[in-house]
């Protein structure tokens, strides 16, 4: 038996369903579980119980079919959005109240590791920011690629400016992307499938910057707190995050973009209610005000729908 606790990930893998549906097990009371962290999980005993009632058939649910009823197709029992901006927390309180008796739970990842997971089927709302270079546009060139098969709604959720973090007064003058090469900058970066590791690489292809070139490409942090506290302390003299959070550790920022964050939505019969339910928040004056409070946000843009396949 591996360790003593599964993730959720760990037994959506080992029961061969998608993450919704363990969480929508751990919801009815079928699969005991904690919390450690921000990380939820299931001990191994609970597991190979819940398993054994499948095979011998006393479980009250022997496998995963749709709800039996016609209106409980049509409700929404639990809900994963990922992403890591700060709006989307605010998105999932406002659903727990409009959605009666649904839990929303919030998944840390990075917009194109997100992106994939939703494609996998893990996941409900993805929050994006993925610049292509190729047509300088944000998230539909990734989107149409990745959810090859999928019917999906895109939603704007606001625009934030994205930039360099650099110490106070900028003492060695950075700049632009070109900056990045000169031996004594000392760099610290975002993990692979962020969105903002995204926007770095698309500009350096452009840019034609080898990422060995740059010292630091490989020290990563995991969100923007983390980076911009490199730079605040010393360990680095520059780092890629959004303006809001140089606000808050106290960094210089320097723009260099202006990134287009958008919701995307599988379009299928269990999300038709919450694809509603959501256009309706992103207009609410409520849900606008609590972003507007945040700063560091343009949101003339929100609520818009993007793309929507048929």
């Amino acid at each position: 038996m591996k360790g003593d606790s599964y993730t959720t990930e760990e037994v959506a893998k080992r029961l061969k369903v998608s993450k919704l549906t363990v969480y929508d097990l751990i919801k009815k009371g079928e699969l005991p579980s904690y919390r450690v962290g921000r990380q939820m999980r299931i001990d191994a005993h609970d597991l190979e119980y819940y398993i054994q009632q499948l095979k011998t058939g006393t479980s009250s649910h022997t496998s995963f079919p749709a709800a039996s009823h016609p209106k409980q197709n049509l409700l929404l029992t639990s809900a994963i959005i990922s992403g890591q901006d700060l709006s989307l927390d605010i998105l999932s309180k406002h659903l727990e109240r409009r959605i009666e008796d649904t839990r929303v739970f919030r998944d840390h990842n990075g917009s194109l590791t997100s992106l994939i997971n939703l494609y996998h089927g893990n996941g409900t709302i993805v929050g994006l920011h993925l610049f292509d270079g190729d047509t300088g546009e944000y998230n539909l060139p990734y989107i149409r690629r990745i959810l090859v098969g999928h019917s999906y709604v895109v939603i704007r959720l606001l625009k934030r400016k994205a930039g360099f973090y650099v110490q106070p007064g900028n003492p060695q003058n950075i700049q632009d992307w070109t900056d990045l090469k000169q031996p004594h900058i000392h760099f610290v970066n975002r993990e692979k499938g962020a969105g903002i590791r995204v926007l770095l690489d698309e500009q350096l292809r452009l840019h034609q910057i080898s990422p060995a070139s740059i010292n630091g490409y490989n020290r990563e942090e995991t969100n923007h707190i983390s980076v911009a506290s490199h730079i605040i302390s010393g360990k680095a003299d520059a780092g890629l995050g959004i303006e809001k959070v140089a606000n808050m550790i106290g960094v210089d920022f320097v723009p260099l973009a202006t990134e287009c964050y958008d919701l995307v939505i599988l379009k299928t019969l269990e999300n038709a209610w919450l694809i509603q339910q959501v256009k309706e928040i992103l207009g609410t004056q409520d849900f606008q005000n609590e972003l507007e409070v945040i700063g560091g946000y343009d949101l003339s843009e929100t609520g818009l729908i993007m793309y929507e396949t048929l």
